[in-house]
């Protein structure tokens, strides 16, 4: 920044404009403000400030929060990328700020303001927004109504680890075998469903060992009336993940399709969240919009730096 605006503190008035952004993209260019000098320039600047500030008061400033830059993202799958959970799911909350802010703008659009471009460069996509978010509950979970057949191998897989965990329940409540366990539980090994056996009874549960405690006192033995249920859960589980996947790619091929249009969404998003941040400063300060002239004649009444608490000037 240049020398003379630091010792103006322009600095710290920028750091105070960013604290008042939402998005990273809004809070860089308000770090990268720098004064302007072309009067036609300066005058749309001070009237988009001027007409945030207006359409805040009459109708509550918007709200940007849960949108991200998702550009790189969204280049990758247009490229034919496969995108992760993580990033889907910014795509859809990106495209419901979008969304909501467009919508915002819907109830003020009677009021002529110099911010109408910016609210018209918003592009809504509530299909690919609940297309992610119904078929994508969190990071770490695709919901069952992602695809008829991710419901259907689920289903499956429900119906076998039913009939495995029965087997296991008579045979952890059996008298006969119940001597032999370190456990009455049902537990899980590699994805296969097992019961603790002491490690000196191994001999009397017949199955296949799949693990042994740390101390060695206990194995892990999948009964052989459980082996062909948990093959079938097997196989299924790898349908499913490559179902997932299958969803995953169609999500991001869909994702990619409508790049450019999000990209551009997002950056009128930023410019208006960068705006509406300058109109919060200008309030909090009781800030007032000045006369512009290229006169090179300047008229500072009643003023005072911006930093310095309005109590403290006389």
């Amino acid at each position: 920044m240049n020398r003379n605006y630091r010792t103006l503190e322009l600095d710290k008035i920028l750091e105070r404009l960013a604290a008042m952004t939402t998005l990273e993209d809004a809070k860089q260019a308000a770090l990268n403000l720098e004064p302007q000098f072309d009067l036609k320039r300066v005058e749309l600047l001070l009237r988009q400030t001027d007409d945030a500030v207006a359409l805040s008061g009459r109708f509550g400033a918007p709200s940007f929060g849960g949108a991200v830059n998702c550009g790189g993202s969204l280049r990758r799958a247009e490229a034919g990328g496969c995108l992760t959970t993580g990033e889907l799911l910014s795509v859809a909350r990106t495209m419901h700020v979008i969304r909501t802010v467009k919508e915002w703008h819907s109830r003020c659009a009677l009021v002529e303001n110099a911010l109408d471009g910016y609210f018209s460069g918003l592009v809504s996509n509530k299909y690919l927004e609940e297309r992610i978010t119904t078929a994508i509950i969190s990071e770490d979970e695709i919901s069952d109504k992602a695809s008829p057949a991710l419901s259907d191998i689920r289903r499956k897989i429900r119906t076998a680890s039913s009939k495995a965990r029965e087997t296991l329940d008579k045979i952890i409540h059996s008298s006969k075998y119940i001597k032999y366990l370190q456990d009455a539980i049902v537990t899980q090994r590699d994805g296969r469903y097992v019961v603790p056996v002491k490690s000196e009874c191994r001999n009397n549960v017949p199955g296949l060992v799949h693990d042994t405690s740390a101390s060695g006192q206990t194995v892990f033995i999948e009964p052989m009336g459980v082996v062909q249920a948990n093959n079938d859960i097997k196989v299924l589980r790898g349908k499913e993940e490559e179902e997932i996947e299958r969803i995953l790619f169609d999500l991001s091929a869909n994702s990619g399709e409508f790049a450019d249009s999000i990209i551009r969404s997002y950056k009128n998003l930023a410019e208006l969240n960068f705006i509406f941040a300058k109109a919060d400063l200008a309030y909090s300060m009781r800030a007032s919009r000045p006369l512009m002239n290229d006169r090179g004649e300047v008229r500072i009444r009643q003023a005072r730096h911006p930093l310095i608490p309005k109590d403290r000037v006389t």
